[in-house]
């Protein structure tokens, strides 16, 4: 195991959640993406692209679960990047067929893509604030059987789920968008300029 570069993924992870902390006590997330934050995702993001280059996806033989977790969570915030998303959740699937990471990574992934790109998620992990101002899943593709694929994949069912993030928005007080439309018309220009969406 490489235990230097671990290390240094595991302090990458921590500078994200540090600066997530801090505007979310500040009251600045949501909103729109904080430039603080983008600055932190595309540091780490450009770092991750260097370790990807030099010794392939750092899976758990090259710097043990909690590293390999850190770079799975470096890449689902690259949210700037579609090219690298797109990349890394093929090199976690090849990942995951040597047992050097697990399914849930590949599902939120999978599921983080389909969403920014418009298309129903797979394993529903990704939520959203609907019309009604509630904290919902995005749309899920054959979603009678989103629970067994969400077992497969080691997660608790869309219930639970559903549940524990209402629970964590309502922690962290977070409210639906003030004026829906024009936050909507925001994030789709985000989209467009960041490269999602045609």
């Amino acid at each position: 195991m490489n235990t230097a570069l671990r290390e240094e993924l595991l302090a990458m992870q921590a500078e994200d959640m540090r600066v997530r902390e801090e505007l979310l006590k500040e009251g600045a997330l949501g909103g729109g993406y904080h430039p603080r934050m983008r600055e932190v995702h595309e540091r780490n993001a450009a770092r991750l692209k260097e370790i990807i280059a030099a010794s392939g996806w750092p899976g758990a033989a090259l710097v043990g679960g909690d590293g390999s977790h850190a770079a799975w969570r470096i890449v689902q915030h690259s949210i700037s990047d579609p090219p690298f998303q797109r990349l890394c959740l093929q090199a976690i699937r090849s990942a995951i067929e040597r047992e050097e990471a697990p399914l849930a990574q590949f599902a939120f992934l999978e599921d983080r893509i389909r969403f920014f790109e418009g298309r129903p998620q797979v394993y529903g992990t990704q939520f959203h604030w609907d019309e009604n101002g509630e904290m919902n899943p995005w749309p899920i593709e054959d979603a009678e059987r989103v629970d067994e694929r969400r077992a497969d994949a080691g997660l608790n069912s869309i219930a639970e789920r559903t549940r524990e993030i209402r629970e964590q928005s309502a922690r962290e007080a977070e409210k639906p968008p003030e004026n829906p439309a024009e936050e909507k018309t925001k994030f789709e220009v985000w989209l467009r300029e960041n490269g999602w969406r045609d």
